[in-house]
């Protein structure tokens, strides 16, 4: 579904006028303006198909479809939580309309982040809000299939793996009807081979970082096995005395260490609001130390 405004009474020249409007305030958001069959001669209508988002208090822009995939607040915690060194490669995988890559590279203005994204509209979208937010220098966006990824994207050459999969099961859920937002949020590649692409990806002692649904962690924690170690699992709790809902996942590769389970953060206090601590890290890009 789009949004859709009809504009009645506009001769030719107001039309323009309105176009020109629209046009400067939704720059490089597609608008569409056609004539529908039925209405008044001087009748035009003004269609969006994207949107133009804030994000960190005004800091960053992105472009997102009105339908399908949207980003909200998980990218934001899942880039709050990496902290790459000088030099350090980073994969974001299933990358999105860019969010996570952007936020990470706003706030870390020495990383060098590559995004993998299946949808090739969402791909040019992502390409768009890169030039958008000044970061083509750090931030490559490509579009490819995990199971299948391009050549040059070669295996154990990656400091750190972040990830923000799809949440649902395929036939544990009912997919959404706009075929962008079911495969943004329906698994169309199962959780254990989405995770061992991450951590072939990821050179020895690579970190890896996801978030996903808490319900999902025993299996999240089952596909990791043995294969990396200190991992920390980070919960975001809704509210005080609510069940967490999602967690971030951070863990090495090919390290031994126990499992260590942080206190997390609450999200919402008492009025719904953001806590103090979930805006410092929503708005005003605060890191989180795992």
């Amino acid at each position: 579904m789009v949004s859709e405004f009809l504009i009645v009474g506009v001769n030719h020249i107001c039309h323009s006028l309105f176009v020109s409007f629209f046009k400067e305030r939704t720059r490089n958001i597609k608008l569409h303006v056609y004539k529908k069959k039925g209405y008044k001669h001087n009748s035009w209508w003004f269609v969006l198909s994207e949107t133009l988002d804030n994000f960190l208090g005004g800091r960053i822009k992105l472009i997102q479809p009105i339908d399908g995939y949207r980003a909200g607040i998980d990218p934001i915690f899942l880039a709050a939580s990496i902290h790459p060194k000088p030099g350090e490669k980073i994969l974001d995988v299933g990358s999105g309309v860019g969010g996570s890559s952007i936020f990470l590279a706003v706030r870390c203005p020495h990383a060098k982040i590559t995004g993998l994204e299946v949808q090739q509209d969402l791909v040019k979208l992502s390409l768009m809000n890169v030039e958008a937010n000044q970061l083509q220098d750090r931030v490559d966006m490509i579009n490819g299939d995990l199971l299948s990824p391009p050549p040059f994207l070669k295996p154990h050459s990656f400091d750190q793996v972040m990830t923000n999969p799809p949440y649902y099961e395929c036939n544990r859920t009912q997919s959404s009807p706009v075929p962008g937002k079911a495969q943004a949020n329906t698994e169309t590649v199962g959780l254990g081979k989405w995770i061992k692409f991450c951590l072939k990806m990821l050179k020895p002692k690579g970190v890896f970082t996801m978030i996903h649904r808490a319900e999902r962690l025993s299996e999240i924690l089952n596909h990791l096995g043995t294969r990396v170690g200190d991992i920390v699992i980070y919960p975001l709790w809704p509210g005080l005395g609510k069940p967490a809902r999602r967690v971030l996942i951070q863990a090495r590769k090919n390290i031994r260490g126990e499992l260590r389970l942080n206190p997390g953060i609450i999200l919402h206090g008492g009025t719904e609001k953001y806590t103090p601590e979930a805006e410092a890290i929503l708005r005003h890009a605060q890191a989180i130390v795992l």
